[in-house]
């Protein structure tokens, strides 16, 4: 007699599965280049500044030391603000915010190290990286927990103690016309004490 295999488990195994967080990974990490590449070339356009893709790729942009290097800094500090929204879409889950800003971070130092062709060895570069990575998971963690915390309304009715007085007082006109209780369970007769000791 073959064995009966034991259906999956709902909930966590099904959230944790590769594919699902494989697909989570490569659609935050395109959120994150996205609204980051939106943010610089409209940052350049105001500055007049040439745009390329030093702009986003590149360490060696992100100096303290001039004026565009502090810019595209605060520019990556916006686009971290952003992300938290994109992990509230996707992720939704506070115990899963952290592994993900940290992924999204170490992709990034790999990305950027392959097109430099270097280690970042610019200070200011890894402070960014850290604070970026410190406010997208507090926003991230922030913003999942008030989620998860919300009420959860299956659509019931409001009882009788929230209804207004006028409305307590139709309902029970409406009640005693049809000889239905408050309740609506059924019908009611009312039969006195003697009168149903007799009866009986």
């Amino acid at each position: 007699m073959p064995r009966r295999r034991r259906p999956p488990r709902p909930g966590a195994l099904a959230d944790l599965s590769p594919t699902r967080i494989l697909s989570q990974i490569a659609l935050l990490q395109l959120a994150y280049y996205g609204c980051a590449g939106i943010l610089i070339i409209f940052t350049a356009l105001v500055a007049g500044k040439e745009i390329n893709a030093d702009l986003l790729f590149s360490w060696r942009t992100l100096r303290g030391d001039t004026t565009v290097g502090w810019t595209l800094g605060l520019v990556w500090v916006l686009n971290s603000l952003t992300c938290a929204i994109f992990i509230l879409l996707l992720v939704a889950r506070s115990k899963l915010v952290f592994d993900f800003a940290l992924t999204v971070h170490f992709i990034h130092l790999i990305v950027t190290s392959l097109y430099c062709h270097a280690i970042p060895a610019n200070l200011f570069w890894w402070a960014l990286q850290l604070c970026s990575a410190t406010i997208m998971t507090s926003l991230g963690v922030w913003a999942c927990q008030w989620r998860e915390l919300r009420p959860i309304d299956f659509g019931s009715k409001p009882t009788a103690r929230n209804q207004p007085a006028a409305d307590e007082g139709a309902g029970e006109s409406r009640g005693r016309g049809r000889g239905r209780g408050r309740d609506g369970a059924g019908e009611y007769e009312m039969v006195g004490m003697n009168g149903g000791e007799n009866n009986v």
